[in-house]
């Protein structure tokens, strides 16, 4: 999930070497903490957080296939 969050932010922003994704696992869960450049934040949280809404419904179905419950932060 790590390499699906990274390759669907670095598509979005104008500097893609900026993009840092750090997970943090426990049992059933996995939470991805993603970061870039301040000058992209508005494009990966997007209008009224549409971007962001979308990429955490597409993370989220993506663990469900896993069993794992997922959520995604943007820092």
């Amino acid at each position: 999930m790590k390499e699906l969050v990274e390759i669907l932010a670095k598509a979005l922003v104008d500097q893609p070497d900026q993009v840092k994704v750090n997970v943090i696992e426990k049992e059933k869960s996995v939470t991805l903490e993603l970061s870039v450049a301040p000058d992209d934040m508005g494009k990966v949280i997007g209008k009224q957080g549409r971007i962001a809404r979308s990429l955490r419904t597409v993370v989220k179905a993506a663990a469900t296939k896993q069993r794992k419950k997922a959520t995604v932060e943007i820092v």
